[in-house]
């Protein structure tokens, strides 16, 4: 499913990547169906995968890009919810800016991940349900002023 940014947004346990461990550990993404999905979407833009990067800590996203005849995407893919976004260059997310899907994102979803849009990653936190965030969370949204839905979803707190 592609989200177009049009329903509202309802953070869940997870989403940040803190957890509280009382509350178990939190849901995996599938690091082998990101592949997998990744590598068909390349064959579809008619290009290939470039450089995959596990997530690793402080992150909360696995990084890849696809090299196509229209140039490279960075593809980012969240941890624990299989949320994918696409950024200009592998440091975009840092400055909360992401980009509208490719046509070939398609192939994400047809895998069953959620292509999120840029309008939808731009939204406002105000416009964001995010009832489930703790103390220690509003914390590091507040220390790294994150203002929209994409900063923290894909981010590198510690």
């Amino acid at each position: 499913m592609v989200d177009d940014g049009n329903t509202g947004f309802a953070l869940p346990r997870g989403a940040t990547g803190f957890f509280r461990p009382k509350e178990g550990p939190l849901p995996r993404t599938d690091a082998r169906s990101f592949r997998a999905a990744l590598y068909a979407a390349a064959r579809l833009a008619g290009g290939t995968v470039g450089e995959v990067e596990e997530q690793a800590y402080p992150r909360t996203f696995h990084t890849a890009t696809v090299v196509g005849d229209a140039g490279e995407s960075v593809v980012l893919c969240h941890t624990h919810h299989p949320w994918i976004a696409f950024a200009g260059t592998r440091e975009d997310w840092r400055r909360e800016r992401f980009l509208a899907p490719p046509s070939w994102a398609r192939t994400f979803t047809d895998a069953g991940f959620t292509v999120l849009s840029g309008e939808r990653l731009a939204t406002p936190l105000s416009d964001v349900d995010t009832s489930v965030l703790g103390p220690g969370e509003w914390r590091e949204v507040r220390f790294y002023g994150v203002t929209t839905l994409g900063g923290v979803l894909f981010n590198a707190w510690d």
